[in-house]
């Protein structure tokens, strides 16, 4: 119980469709797992709505709430409903983020609207996620922000948006952390690698015409552990370290969890 009486907000609590489980989802049933009360935010409420029900399946204590991150008035909703009917939020979980979908391309042919729509989700949303929680962590003394940025902020990514505002979240993490500890407040961002899920993956093959199995072999093939890519639980426990008492001298820190691919960069 390594977050027993703790108050999570999972920003990303429910996932694209797939036989998979997606980080988000993967994080919230950990948290609810090790004690903690989580928030599931999703701007599909069907979907935070079935990730709760896999917490209460468990025995857990979860409830579901939609809000958008590209709408400010619904995360600093969110956030009240934490503060006015759950007490407080110790922990917030940012893990929304998109490319493919999005319209994401190389630089030299990427279109306004794609870079600003996935600079409004990927940035934008964690940005004004934390303005309204930060009040409310500096009031009680304490907090955990967990953003999940990727490797592709170190890596060469082909893409340019994703690996931008997926870089920012680096240095965002790194003010954070360094503005907020006089309140007790940690800020900490993992950057997985190449993930099994369905965001990655499932997104990926319907986007490129390919089957599910020729995308997890392509990506598989380029992880040096092993020759296979990690899962959402992976993410989900480096979240729960960095959630717990355990990381509690652990602030600014960017995590690859990424099978040993960021050993290739320099």
């Amino acid at each position: 119980m390594r977050l027993n009486n703790k108050i999570a907000m999972v920003v990303g609590a429910g996932q694209t469709p797939g036989p998979t489980i997606g980080n988000g989802r993967a994080t919230a049933l950990l948290f609810a797992r090790e004690g903690a009360q989580v928030l599931a935010v999703d701007r599909d409420i069907d979907s935070a709505q079935e990730t709760v029900e896999l917490i209460q399946r468990e025995g857990g204590q979860g409830e579901a709430v939609a809000a958008d991150v590209v709408d400010e008035a619904s995360l600093e909703a969110a956030v009240n409903h934490c503060k006015e009917h759950l007490g407080r939020l110790d922990i917030l979980h940012n893990n929304v983020g998109i490319s493919v979908t999005g319209g994401d391309a190389p630089v030299t042919e990427i279109s306004t609207e794609a870079f600003d729509r996935i600079i409004a989700v990927n940035l934008r949303g964690v940005v004004l996620a934390c303005k309204h929680a930060l009040p409310v962590m500096r009031a009680q003394g304490s907090g955990v922000i967990i953003t999940i940025s990727s490797i592709a902020a170190i890596e060469n990514y082909p893409w340019v948006t994703y690996k931008a505002s997926k870089a920012a979240l680096v240095t965002l993490t790194q003010q954070l952390a360094i503005q907020n500890a006089e309140y007790g407040i940690r800020a900490n961002v993992i950057l997985p690698g190449l993930m099994d899920t369905p965001m990655a993956v499932d997104n990926r093959a319907q986007a490129w015409g390919q089957t599910r199995e020729e995308v997890v072999a392509a990506r598989n093939a380029r992880v040096p552990l092993g020759n296979k890519m990690g899962d959402a639980w992976d993410v989900a426990h480096a979240a729960l370290f960095l959630a717990s008492d355990e990381a509690r001298f652990i602030t600014g820190v960017s995590l690859p969890v990424d099978g040993g691919m960021s050993c290739r960069i320099g």
